[in-house]
Formats: C-alpha cells, structure tokens, sequence
C-alpha cells in the first residue's frame, strides 16, 4: 500500500487485509516481502481500528439522550 495511493474505505482495506493474510499464510514469500507484507497489514489493521472506533463514537452520539448514552440490544432481524 504506497502512501500516494487514495485512502481505501473500510471495507476495502478489510478485503486488502485479508488478500495479505492469506498470501503470508501460504509461506511462499521470501522474508524481505513477508515483512513488507506484514507491516502493511500492521497498517491497515491499525487503519481499519480506527475506523471503528470512530463509527462507534458516532454511533454512541446518535444514541445519546440527555447527556447518558442509551444501551439498546442491537436487532438484527429488525
């Protein structure tokens, strides 16, 4: 992942995440490329936590009612 390149969403740098897993995981890679692939993973994880962290800071201001955070369990069928 070149630092020119545009910010990827979420799920994109989940999907890249997951492309590099999988290459580390088949041990074909020679160390010098494991160890790039690796810290662009680190990157991306890193990346893909803060993503969440601030969905999740939006999602407790949406939920905020007169200054408490309302915990509701999520319905998924709903």
């Amino acid at each position: 992942m070149a630092s020119k390149k545009k910010a990827l969403n979420f799920e994109e740098s989940l999907q890249t995440l997951e492309k590099l897993v999988t290459d580390l995981e088949k041990g074909d890679l020679s160390l010098e490329d494991s160890l790039k692939t690796f810290e662009e993973g680190i990157a991306l994880t890193r990346h893909c936590q803060t993503a969440l962290q601030e969905a999740e800071q939006k999602v407790q201001l949406l939920t905020e009612q007169n200054g408490e955070i309302s915990s509701q369990p999520f319905d998924s069928e709903g």
